[in-house]
Formats: structure tokens, C-alpha cells, sequence
């Protein structure tokens, strides 16, 4: 059967090539995975993964965290809600004791999930079985509790952050799950922790309690205490967007913008977003736009339950096994060929 169309395959014989040895590869073996034994520490693990894309990844954010620690400079970790929600919170509190958290940053939701944790042990409702008959939401403790700690806060001259902390750790209430509260722990170790609320995103502010004056005074009381903390990134800090897709990113460029409108040097530190899926505002307001002059940004995509956990032990493992060493063999990729 012939073709009846009009146009015809284009001839390849006169395509020219050259040897593969001239051409540059992005990939070489030195960079390859090393197959796994089953007696490696976490380290080794480290070691062992591919010097591509993730896992160097991992080790550049490995090193900058390590880097910032040695260095006294910021570590702050922005929360979304649902690294609260996986059970997160000790894990943290931990990476804080070892001087690995200096600044917290959450959002509404993230501290709303803490202090229940501090308040019951237990946090998390089953929002499609509770919203068809108007009881998402309505849990009165959380409410009164949250919106008490906000007055408290609003009329001492503090952020929602240390107030939320300051309730937890000081009230008559029994919180006795407080130990695995992030906002308890930073209280306790005078971390500053900011707290930035949407209003009428959170389920604290569909109550008669709730003051938009107060909840709008503290929030941006801590949004001002952001920007300070931000400040300070300036040559080798770290910032960690974790779990947060839109109101975290949004502060975080509104700070910078703000430091360096004041005429601050805010260059060559560190960016993260750790997240399940890779979102636009974490994207373009942690990652692009902060670090476009100098610094880095770092994406690594999983889920929290793991990745927090993962980079923890390999933080504590460098830490235990070093104190910090720039040059950590572990760490470094591989020479090239």
C-alpha cells in the first residue's frame, strides 16, 4: 500500500555524531548508590544513597543545618499543621533541646493541634463525620482555652506564640500531655515561637470567645518578631518551610522583603520546603525568589512522618559523631571522574 500523502518521512542518513566519551553526562558512576548491607547506622544509610538530585539534596541540607548550628546562626522551622498532626511534635522538641531549632514559625492550625496535644493527648477530628451536623470545630475547651491565652497575650504586650506557650506552661489548667507540646518546649527554653493566623481559617474563631482585635494584635506582634528573626539568616542561616503550602511562604517573603527594605544584608543562607507535593507558593516564595542572588534552596519531597524524622537522626548521629566538621566525608559528593 502506498501513502497518499504529500509529505514524506524526512531522511535520516545524513545525521552526524561524534563519540560518546566527547559528550558531558550529568550522571557518572562515582555518583551512584551503594547497595545496602542491613548494618548501617543512619550515616551510613546517608552515605550510601545516590549523589543525585534528593539525596544530595539531603546532605547539602544536612550540611547547612550543621553549618548554622556551629556557627551561631538561625535554624528556624516553619509548621504547618500536619507535621503537628503525624505525630511530629517530640521529634522536634528533641531536634530544639540539641540546638538544632532556634525559631519556630506555625500557622494557625499547627498551634490549634499542639495545644490540644498539651491539653488531651489527642488532636485531629474526623472533620467529614463532624461538619454535616455543625460539631466540627465546636470542641469548647480548645476554643475557651486558645482564646483566653490570646486575650492573656493581646493585653501583655506579647506574640500568640509565647502567649499560647506562656498558657500551657503557667495556667491553672492541667496540661498534662504539655511534654509533647512544641510550644510548651520552646516556651520552656525561651525559643521564639510566632504564630501567623488567616482570620476565620482556624476553628478557635467561630466562638463567641474569639477577638478579631486580639487575634489580629498578636499575630501581627509575631509577624514583626518573624521579620527579627529573619534578620538574622544573613550568611548561613536555615530556613525550613515544612508542611505549610500557602500562609507560611507568604510570611516568609514579606519578611525578607521587609529585612531588606531596611536596608538589612540578607544574603547567601538557606531555604528548604519539605512537603509532599511540591506546591507553587513554597516554590517560588522559599525557594526561587529568597535565594535568587546567592545562597541555596533545597526541595525534598515526601512525606513528613518520614522525612523530619529521617533528618533528625542523620542531625544527631553528625552530631554525636562530630561536633561539626566542614569537610565530612559522609557528607561531601564524590570526586569526579
Amino acid at each position: 500500500m502506498d501513502s497518499e500523502y504529500s509529505t514524506k518521512p524526512l531522511d535520516l542518513s545524513g545525521v552526524s555524531t561524534y563519540p560518546l566519551h566527547e559528550r558531558k553526562s550529568k550522571v557518572h558512576t562515582a555518583m551512584f548508590g551503594k547497595p545496602m548491607d542491613g548494618s548501617e547506622n543512619v550515616l551510613g544509610f546517608i552515605s550510601k544513597l545516590p549523589h543525585i538530585l534528593a539525596g544530595d539534596g539531603l546532605r547539602a541540607l544536612i550540611r547547612a543545618i550543621l553549618y548554622a548550628r556551629s556557627s551561631n546562626k538561625p535554624i528556624i522551622w516553619g509548621l504547618g499543621a500536619h507535621v503537628v498532626k503525624v505525630g511530629l511534635g517530640p521529634v522536634i522538641n528533641d531536634l530544639m533541646q540539641a540546638g538544632l531549632v532556634t525559631g519556630i514559625a506555625m500557622n494557625g492550625s499547627a498551634a490549634i493541634h499542639d495545644f490540644e496535644v498539651a491539653l488531651a493527648g489527642a488532636t485531629s477530628e474526623d472533620v467529614e463525620e463532624q461538619v454535616s451536623g455543625g460539631r466540627f470545630g465546636m470542641a469548647r475547651e480548645t476554643a475557651e482555652y486558645m482564646n483566653e491565652a490570646i486575650d492573656r497575650a493581646s493585653s501583655g504586650e506579647v506574640g500568640m506564640g509565647e502567649g499560647l506557650g506562656h498558657f500551657i506552661c503557667r495556667s491553672t489548667v492541667d496540661f498534662r500531655y504539655r511534654s509533647m507540646s512544641v510550644l510548651a518546649e520552646a516556651y520552656s527554653r525561651k525559643v521564639p515561637v510566632t504564630v501567623h493566623v488567616a482570620l476565620g481559617t482556624d476553628i478557635i474563631h467561630a466562638h463567641p470567645q474569639a477577638s478579631g482585635k486580639n487575634l489580629g494584635k498578636v499575630s501581627y506582634h509575631d509577624f514583626r518578631l518573624f521579620c527579627s528573626m529573619a534578620r538574622e539568616l544573613d550568611g548561613g542561616g536555615v530556613y525550613l518551610n515544612v508542611g505549610s503550602a500557602v500562609v507560611l511562604p507568604e510570611v516568609f517573603l514579606k519578611a525578607i522583603a521587609v529585612v531588606r527594605n531596611l536596608g538589612n544584608r540578607l544574603e547567601e543562607f538557606t531555604t528548604a520546603n519539605l512537603d509532599f507535593i511540591q506546591h507553587y507558593r513554597p516554590t517560588q516564595n522559599v525557594l526561587k525568589r529568597p535565594t535568587q542572588n546567592s545562597g541555596q534552596a533545597i526541595a525534598l519531597t515526601g512525606h513528613h512522618e518520614i522525612m523530619v524524622p529521617l533528618l533528625a537522626a542523620s542531625l544527631k548521629a553528625s552530631l554525636e559523631a562530630s561536633p561539626y566538621r566542614a569537610r565530612d566525608s559522609r557528607l561531601n559528593g564524590p570526586s569526579e571522574e
